[in-house]
């Protein structure tokens, strides 16, 4: 079938990647002349593994097309998707001004009889019936719509798997027809279908990503607990996540979560409960915990480096993106400036978009090692496969102390004994030489 895609964001192109692949014909509409072109020449403008080849092949088998203009795509399409970005505001509040004026633009330019408009944005409870309304008030007249939540749950890093083998596929709306339509270009997903109403699709996404948050964060919270009383918090949430009943995936204790979603969704789901009258206490929490991890970190930095030259190993929020939104990094890399140290960073795919915020305040270096020379400490803030198969006697050497500090656990502390470092890990002994 032929859809549309409105955003060529992360789960924009991905998805608009991986539908052209199935055999559909997709168009991606944008709003930016240059990143259109790009898009065009097979630039995917993001670090996602595989996306670059995929994006490429699809073009050239004239599957995957990008405009900037609504009318050319939306009226040969079945199916239309929201994608765009719903930033938090100040109060936490998901910003949905892009959602809706995408609606009205969508609405101006349908043709078929029947159309399906569906929201893969994450967006507050409600939303949808608003789009709905939008839709309703600028549609031509004689054609029918049927809106449609069809959340994504594409982790950055592995996005292209993520959509291709789904966990499960949700499809909330209150039209039959869109639903089988929805079915019908989601068929090739193997991952369980979910079919429900728009109220439920919309919630799913929020308390998915919440939860896996509140791991996040009570791992940390064990963490803090191990590094009071000297236990060991990765045997203690081993044993944990032998229950089977909670499982080990996402108790990750370090500096905390970052990224597009988490963040956001947990302050969107906040707000909305508060907006309820519901009590968010438990949200809150999630939250404070994952601000205070990205502050015990940053005070084992001050308090053990020992000297004002720091190098810092990761910038990105996780492996396998060059993704810097909400990163634990940009905190911390602040903070250290602010009190007066030289920082020296090495992540190779988040210089772009790390440069564009801090410029030349920043040491920029082009290897780990080049970054550990000299250095009072190294801090760890992602956990990149490279950085776990260094070579750390070499390290060590060129280092002007052998003091790293972990905040993603990669190391075991008897092997830094043994190699004669000072190594401070999280929720774990520390090991002094």
């Amino acid at each position: 079938m032929t859809i549309t895609i409105v955003g060529h964001g992360y789960v924009g192109l991905v998805s608009a990647c991986c539908f052209a692949d199935f055999g559909n014909e997709v168009y991606v509409i944008g709003h930016t002349p240059s990143k259109i072109e790009r898009l065009k020449n097979g630039d995917p403008l993001i670090y996602e593994p595989g996306l670059k080849e995929l994006l490429e092949k699809n073009i050239k088998a004239n599957r995957l097309h990008f405009t900037l203009e609504y009318p050319e795509a939306v009226s040969k399409s079945e199916i239309v998707f929201i994608t765009v970005g719903t930033p938090p505001k100040e109060n936490g509040e998901a910003d949905l001004e892009m959602v809706f004026d995408v609606g009205k633009q969508i609405a101006k330019n349908l043709k078929k009889k029947f159309t399906v408009i569906s929201c893969k944005s994450t967006v507050p409870v409600g939303t949808n019936k608003q789009i709905e309304k939008i839709l309703n008030e600028n549609r031509p007249v004689g054609v029918e719509i049927a809106v449609a939540s069809c959340p994504e749950f594409l982790r950055e890093g592995s996005g292209l798997h993520d959509t291709f083998f789904a966990d499960r596929v949700v499809i909330g709306s209150y039209s039959q027809k869109a639903i089988n339509l929805l079915l019908e270009l989601h068929e090739p997903i193997t991952g369980k279908k979910v079919i429900t109403d728009l109220a439920s699709a919309e919630l799913i996404k929020y308390a998915s990503n919440s939860v896996l948050a509140m791991k996040i964060s009570f791992a940390n919270l064990i963490s803090f607990y191990c590094e009071k009383a000297g236990g060991d918090v990765e045997t203690v949430l081993d044993a944990v996540g032998f229950d089977k009943r909670i499982g080990r995936v996402f108790m990750d204790p370090g500096v905390g979560y970052g990224g597009s979603c988490f963040p956001k969704d947990v302050r969107a789901l906040t707000s909305t409960g508060n907006l309820l009258g519901i009590n968010t206490s438990l949200l809150q929490a999630t939250e404070d915990i994952n601000q205070e991890a990205r502050m015990n970190f940053l005070n084992k930095i001050i308090k053990y480096s020992g000297g004002k030259t720091i190098g810092v190993w990761g910038l990105a929020f996780k492996p396998n993106t060059d993704d810097i939104r909400f990163a634990p990094s940009i905190d911390i890399l602040h903070a250290l400036l602010d009190k007066g140290y030289a920082v020296k960073v090495y992540d190779q795919e988040a210089f772009g978009n790390v440069k564009k915020i801090f410029g030349d305040k920043l040491i920029y270096s082009k290897d780990p090692y080049e970054a550990a020379t000299g250095c009072d400490a190294i801090a760890i803030l992602t956990d990149w496969n490279e950085f776990k198969h260094i070579d750390l006697d070499k390290i060590k050497s060129i280092m002007k102390k052998p003091v790293i500090i972990d905040g993603r656990n990669i190391y075991l502390p008897e092997v830094m004994k043994k190699l004669g470092f000072t190594y401070y890990s999280t929720g774990r002994v520390p090991v002094t030489q």
